[in-house]
């Protein structure tokens, strides 16, 4: 089994129910929404995953670790961050994929991620050599294979960027097209701010199936409407 910490609107957040249907499932409940086959085969890889952004990437347990001090840790640091917002979404394609992104980058929003990443850390099971492989560190950069090897995944640290992917990879041909379609069933969600306002404790039970939430969690109510910075950081000893 595996864990991951991402990202998620709440279970009935406008967002959350228009990206499920999107993707064709949704990762709260389980059901599924049969897309026609061009959007289906479209979505076929963040399907799996569930409409998210990643900041703990997936991992397995350490041998010291179970599942409840897990479930207490992540119960702990919800409700010890406070809750804040991304000034402005778009769609964008990283590479050939697309994501809702944030128009411009948030220092709150990458210290918050960082947090996520340190505070978990020690339930992290060290990563075999087929997933090391499977990272193709001869194809990152210096600073990606440090992350590899001190965290377990490349994009964390100095080189995270938040997004919440819609697609899987689209030839380059399809890109404007797909764009502008994106543009138009997500009108309702960019051009405005994102609430970071709670986490998902997301589970794979087995290598290949489709991750499903085991545990969405609010985070702390920031003290007026300014939601810009995280909580002082705290780690697990």
């Amino acid at each position: 089994m595996r864990y991951a910490i991402y990202f998620s609107p709440s279970p009935d957040d406008a967002l959350t129910r228009k990206a499920s249907r999107w993707l064709g499932r949704n990762a709260f409940t389980g059901a599924e929404d049969h897309n026609d086959a061009d959007q289906r085969h479209m979505t076929a890889e963040p399907r799996r995953y569930g409409f998210h952004a990643t900041l703990k990437a997936p991992f397995e347990l350490a041998d010291r670790s179970s599942e409840a001090e897990l479930l207490t840790a992540f119960q702990n640091f919800a409700r010890t961050r406070q809750a804040f917002e991304i000034p402005e979404m778009i769609i964008d394609n990283l590479g050939p994929f697309f994501a809702i992104v944030p128009k411009a980058k948030s220092e709150a929003l990458q210290d918050f991620a960082a947090d996520v990443v340190a505070y978990f850390e020690p339930f992290r099971a060290v990563l075999s050599p087929s997933d090391i492989a499977r990272r193709r560190p001869q194809e990152l950069s210096e600073s990606q294979r440090r992350n590899l090897s001190q965290w377990g995944y490349p994009h964390v640290m100095d080189d995270f960027r938040f997004h919440m992917t819609l697609t899987g990879p689209v030839e380059t041909k399809d890109r404007d097209r797909v764009r502008a379609l994106l543009m138009r069933e997500f009108s309702d969600f960019t051009e405005r701010s994102l609430a970071i306002s709670g986490l998902g404790l997301f589970v794979e039970r087995a290598r290949g199936e489709a991750f499903t939430v085991h545990t969405w969690l609010p985070l702390a109510e920031a003290p007026d409407t300014l939601r810009t910075t995280p909580v002082e950081k705290e780690a697990i000893r």
